[in-house]
């Protein structure tokens, strides 16, 4: 499992830039859901996936919506956003 700093690490080498308020929005929604680095990370992925870029205020709520409703890892994610019809992987 990556950090969060890992992943947009990652991110950044698939060329995928982040601008510093992203980077730090991103860090904020995990200290305010008090979310692990694998679920933010999850969040952060089906935001990319969904919204096409980074948008803020998906990710919140997205990550919220993950903390809230119990889910602990990527593969829970991906579920739920399935059967929220967010995604459709």
């Amino acid at each position: 499992m990556k950090t969060v700093e890992e992943y947009v690490r990652f991110l950044e080498s698939k060329g995928f830039q982040l601008k510093e308020d992203a980077i730090g929005f991103i860090y904020f929604g995990k200290h305010y859901t008090n979310a692990g680095d694998e679920l933010v990370n999850a969040a952060l992925e089906l935001t990319l996936k969904i919204q096409k870029s980074f948008d803020g205020s998906f990710y919140m709520s997205l990550l919220e919506m993950l903390t809230t409703h119990g889910i602990k890892n990527r593969q829970e994610a991906i579920q739920f956003v399935k059967e929220k019809h967010l995604l459709a992987i």
